[in-house]
Order: structure tokens, then sequence, then C-alpha cells
């Protein structure tokens, strides 16, 4: 019951005049107390009094979250398996030069095959992951890719060419992955919690590398036949497939309207003007270029390194020992966790100093790995302890801007371009990358070797010469970094203008321009 004081005008002295509260039967006036009586009228008063003194809350799915943090793991796991089936071969390839009777070149074939397919089929699945349904394109790739691998450990010793082209196919399934993948987690979650999840995701690269050598060398112990280390994965891939067609879930790109007007001329046209999408994909680039050069060469190195040393006797026949590999897969591993940890830490505390903290990062992880990578080869020649300690610094600094740049592209690129900026730079990364920087560090020991005497000591130089290439090389990718950074928030805010002017609640309040930039 609420009451008013009146000043008493008109009735001879101070008097309450009541009114009713909500959910109060009976009015209490003067001259006594009457009942009240409920009309239709009255309800709906009150019911529209309640809604607009009450704010709306919207309910939150309590399980939402979790279910988008299972399906990043799946997404994860997925990854783990394509780098693992991808150096599984790896593993037991000096197996598979003794099984088909191939030299060197033909045992780098394979690797190349698979990189050139990779490249030439990344923009295409951009294209469709921009377009069709995500998660459907991802379980056909890996059920391809299963099917493929599972296969090619029946391929009779005479079909030699028929294992590379195998390779090449398995190269377009695991592009379908690489490229859509990320865009998922990157529209599932926002800032910091997207870093985390992208860390997780690419943190797979390293593991998955590392695992594919272990995986390769030791189901070949085990099981007496290198064919048998080709059986893991794809049993794997079908079941991470089928996981990932009923749990992930179909997540927004983007308006509609816009993929209906939009080309892929166009969204590369507008890529290639993204300045800091074009200078972080250079320094994606440097980072693939030695990732791929050091996990190819630097096992043999180092076992050079201990012949010199005389720790190891030089091996006159086949089988070799794996021990380098396997040390080498370890570190990768262990580097590849440490690296993703302190590069999503680092940027998330540096957001706090400065907006521009995810490209700087980026560059101080470069510049700081180059410094190691350097002390590799002094070390080696006296210690290979020292050696994998100086690796072990490199590899995770090296590590610590995956997860970082993936990130970055997310900010700077508009959701329904984002499969193709991905694709994009996949391609353009391995082509200056990794496609051709084990060959040439190769070639140039083989020059090297062959201006000297042929002996123990100038074969572990001359690759060690040639293996100094790839610390400037990753000192030009801090470079590109700290020039991504220049240009990093002027193209953050123009991504989200554009998202903002795709929003239907939203595109009122932009111009005309502005909303035909994004079409």
């Amino acid at each position: 019951m609420m009451c008013l004081e009146s000043d008493g005008q008109g009735t001879g002295g101070s008097s309450q005049d009541c009114i009713p509260q909500a959910g109060e039967g009976r009015l209490e006036t003067l001259s006594g107390r009457m009942n009240h009586v409920t009309t239709p009228l009255d309800i709906k008063s009150a019911d529209l009094e309640s809604a607009s003194s009450t704010p709306t809350v919207p309910k939150k799915q309590p399980n939402l979250r979790r279910a988008r943090v299972a399906a990043a793991g799946i997404l994860s796991v997925g990854n783990v398996l394509n780098y693992l089936d991808r150096y599984t071969v790896a593993g037991v390839l000096l197996d598979i030069q003794q099984h088909f009777g191939v030299k060197d070149s033909g045992a780098g074939l394979l690797q190349t095959v698979f990189i050139c397919s990779f490249m030439v089929a990344a923009p295409i699945f951009g294209y469709l992951g921009d377009r069709f349904n995500r998660k459907v394109i991802l379980s056909c790739g890996i059920f391809f890719w299963s099917i493929v691998t599972f296969s090619s450990s029946f391929i009779p010793k005479q079909y030699f060419w028929l294992l590379v082209l195998t390779r090449g196919l398995v190269g377009i399934g695991e592009a379908s992955y690489s490229t859509i993948a990320p865009t998922i987690i990157g529209d599932l979650f926002t800032r910091n919690t997207r870093t985390l999840m992208l860390s997780v995701f690419y943190f797979a690269i390293p593991l998955g590398s590392g695992l594919g050598y272990i995986t390769g060398s030791s189901v070949k112990q085990v099981a007496g036949d290198w064919r048998w280390a080709l059986r893991v994965s794809p049993v794997l891939g079908i079941i991470t497939g089928t996981l990932l067609l009923i749990f992930v879930p179909t997540s927004k790109r983007g308006h509609a309207e816009q993929l209906k007007s939009r080309t892929w001329v166009k969204d590369m046209r507008d890529l290639v003007r993204n300045r800091s999408y074009v200078f972080s994909s250079l320094a994606t680039s440097t980072v693939s270029f030695a990732t791929g050069a050091l996990g190819m060469w630097i096992p043999l190195y180092l076992y050079r390194a201990q012949v010199v040393q005389k720790t190891v006797e030089p091996c006159k026949f086949a089988p070799c020992s794996t021990k380098d590999s396997l040390i080498f897969g370890a570190i990768t591993c262990i580097t590849g966790f440490l690296g993703v940890i302190l590069g999503a830490g680092a940027t998330k505390w540096c957001r706090l100093k400065t907006q521009r903290a995810d490209p700087l990062v980026c560059a101080v992880g470069m510049l700081g790995s180059a410094i190691f990578i350097c002390l590799v080869f002094v070390a080696a020649k006296s210690s290979s302890v020292a050696a994998y300690i100086c690796i072990f610094a490199g590899e995770t600094l090296l590590f610590s801007n995956w997860a970082i740049t993936a990130d970055m592209l997310m900010y700077v690129v508009i959701p329904t371009r984002r499969a193709t900026a991905v694709a994009l730079q996949s391609f353009t990364s391995h082509l200056l990358g990794d496609a051709g920087s084990p060959y040439l560090i190769g070639f140039i020991s083989d020059l090297i070797q062959q201006s000297t005497a042929e002996s123990p000591l100038w074969e572990f130089l001359s690759l060690g010469y040639a293996l100094m290439l790839c610390p400037f090389v990753v000192v030009l990718g801090g470079m590109f970094f700290l020039a991504t950074a220049l240009f990093f928030l002027e193209d953050r805010a123009s991504a989200e203008q554009h998202e903002s002017c795709s929003d239907p609640f939203t595109a009122g309040n932009c111009s005309d321009s502005e909303e035909a930039s994004i079409l």
C-alpha cells in the first residue's frame, strides 16, 4: 500500500489518499474499505507496466560456449591429423626409397608434388568456402585424403609413379581443410578467445609434424613393415571427419545478399589492396621457407655434425639410425606448444599497451628466432646438445607467430572474404616458402661440395653454409611484420566498418559509398 499526504484543503485537516499496490485486491479510502474488481483492462495495463519497467534479458544457452569449444577442438584434431599424415612419409622415407628403388631426387618428388597440388587447390577451396557449406567441404576433404592415403599403402614396388600421384591427391584433400577450418573458428569466437582458439588450432602444425616423424618410425618398428605407418592416420581421419559433420555448427559468415553480387576477381583485387594482409602474407612465406628447410635438413645436418665430432660412425648401409629424426620430432612438438602459449600470452599482455600488439609481437619473435638459428650452426661444430638447445629456443620463437598471424587476418579481412584470404595466403606461403626451400638448400650444398674435396667435414660444412640462408630470410620476415604494424589499425578499422555496414540492423548508419564498397 502506498499513501500520499494531502495538504488538508477542503477537508479540514490532513489526510492520506491511498493507492493500491500491484497484487493488492482492495482499495482503502478515508470513508472506508472496498473490494477492488479486476477487469481485463487492469490486467493489460499491469502487463504493459511490468514489461516497461522490467528490462528484457535474453536467455543464454548454457551449452553454447561448450559446443563452440568442442567444435574448435574437433577442428584442431583434424589439423593435427593433416600434418601427421604429411610427415609420416618423411619418417619412413628411407624405407620408401629402398622398396621402390628410387634415389634422392625421386624421394624429394613426393613432397614437391604434394605442395604443388596443395597450392593449386587452396584458392579453389577458398572460393568454395566463402560460398557453400564449409563443414561439408571439410569432411569430404578428410574422407578423400584418408581413403587415398590408405590405398597408397598397397601400391606394388613397380608403380612408384602411382605413389607420387596419390601424394598429389592427398595434397588436394588437405588443402580443403587448411583453407577453410580457420575461418570457422574465426566466426565462432572473438578477440582474445579467438586468439586462444586459433593458437590451439595452429599448435597442430608442429604437433602433427612431430608426431608424423615419430609415428612413421615407431609404427614401422612395431609392425615390421613401413606400409602400416600409412594406415594409422586414415583410420583416425575417418573418425574425425564423422565427428566434424555431427558436432561442428554451421556458423554465420556475413550478410547473404553480399555473396550474390561479389565475384572472385573482386575478392582478390580487394585483398591485394589490403596492405596489412599483403605484408603479413609475405612474412608468413618467410616462416614457411624456414620451417620447410629446417624440417627437411636439420636432422641430417646434426647427424653429419656427430660424424665430424666422431661420436657416431658414418652410415654405409641401410637402415640408418633415426635417432636425430625422433629427437627433432619431439622438440618440434614441445616447441610448438610453448610457442603457441608464448605468442598468445605475449599478444594478450601487449594489447593492453598498444593496439599494434599483434604484428609487433610477431616481429620480435622472428628477429629473436633468427639469432638462435644462427647459433645452431656455431654450436653444432662442437656440441650437439648445445645445437639442440638453440634449435629449441629458435623454434619456440618462430612458432609463436602462427596463431597471431591467423588472428590478424581475421581482423583485417571481412568475414565473407576470409576463406579466400586464407587460401591466397596459403598459396603464397607455399609458393615462396617450403615448395622450393628444401630443394634450394640442397642445391646450394651440392654446389659447395663440387668445389671442395669430398669428405665428411665438407658434407657437414656445405650443408651448414646453405642453411645459413634461413636466418636471413627470417629477419626479412621480421621486417615484413614491422611493415604490417604501420597499416594494421587502418585496415582493421576498414574491415570493421565494412562488417558493420553489412549488418542489416546497422547498415542505415553507412553511406551509400560505404555500402557499395563491400559488394
